[in-house]
């Protein structure tokens, strides 16, 4: 069905998946997530309302971030010899592929039965500064046992950088505060920041003893004062739990990548954007931030003949 039209003329469709029990409704604006439902009837993920809200009122909510989810640093990095400039969007540094990124675009959808769909598009040599021309594919399959499994695919013609991912926000009471769920992240390490949110030179760090342990069920504002916006760096097949205790309603992440970006929204406003402080909590998982500049991380490098493929799973316990 029809959601609504972009200033440009461009319409934006609506694709509503469901396994008979839980739904999922996803547009083509931003390969965005933008409810789920589940048996219980209570909507879990933070969504807006209109096309026009999308394009100036989110904060990615819900959407394929790309080229390259997360941060570069400066927005410069070099492959090959050849160094690319990228948009500054984020404190002097290029975050989720700039100004004008995969979550702003119109993508093309192939529905595939009643419980998943296709979505691609193809980002063109030199937008936002990167070099080739990738095709993201990312397919949302609603399964049988409430898991939200997300594939992701990018292609390229010349060598490239590309780190996918979905930037849903998560609230299993279905409003209020998240500074109540208890978080569990499978992980030995995170990645410490500077004031512009930029790995240190020492990441990754060990979690023991830190505030940013999460290796045990821990309440999200136990510490800090709930305020989480770091990659952590998942054991092999580490997993991430989420726990909100008053419904009982539970979560479950499994994924493909190395690291998962844990952001529990104190950024938001209420007034740029429509939900306050701490509204949904965010596990993006990827792999790691400003890795085209840092070699000791995982590469992100992608080259012709080669494919960028991932999955994250979300499974739902009401």
């Amino acid at each position: 069905m029809t959601f609504g039209t972009t200033p440009s003329g461009e319409s934006v469709d609506r694709h509503v998946l469901s396994n008979g029990a839980m739904s999922v409704a996803v547009l083509t604006l931003g390969a965005i997530v933008q409810s789920i439902e589940l048996g219980d009837g209570a909507g879990v993920v933070l969504g807006l309302p209109t096309v026009a809200d999308y394009l100036e009122r989110s904060r990615y909510f819900g959407a394929v971030v790309g080229r390259y989810g997360n941060r570069i640093a400066h927005g410069r990095f070099t492959l090959d010899g050849v160094t690319h400039e990228l948009p500054r969007n984020n404190n002097g540094h290029s975050l989720h592929g700039g100004l004008s990124g995969f979550d702003k675009k119109v993508w093309t959808a192939e529905p595939d039965g009643e419980r998943a769909v296709r979505l691609t598009h193809i980002s063109p040599d030199g937008d936002e500064g990167y070099p080739g021309k990738l095709t993201a594919t990312v397919t949302y399959t609603l399964t049988g046992d409430d898991e939200l499994r997300i594939d992701y695919l990018a292609t390229t013609d010349a060598p490239t950088v590309v780190n996918l991912t979905n930037h849903s926000y998560f609230n299993l009471a279905g409003s209020g505060d998240v500074r109540g769920h208890v978080v569990t992240i499978e992980a030995d390490g995170y990645l410490p920041v500077d004031d512009g949110k930029i790995p240190l030179p020492s990441a990754p760090a060990p979690v023991s003893g830190t505030p940013y342990d999460f290796g045990t069920p821990t309440r999200v504002g136990a510490r800090l004062d709930g305020c989480y916006d770091h990659c952590y760096v998942l054991r092999s097949g580490g997993r991430v739990r989420v726990v909100e205790p008053a419904s009982g309603r539970a979560m479950e992440v499994e994924t493909s990548e190395p690291g998962v970006q844990f952001y529990t929204g104190h950024m938001l406003d209420g007034v740029a954007t429509p939900y306050d402080r701490f509204a949904g909590l965010c596990l993006e998982t990827q792999h790691l931030p400003d890795s085209p500049n840092r070699p000791d991380f995982p590469s992100t490098v992608l080259r012709p003949g080669e494919e960028r493929v991932s999955h994250t799973v979300y499974r739902f316990i009401a």
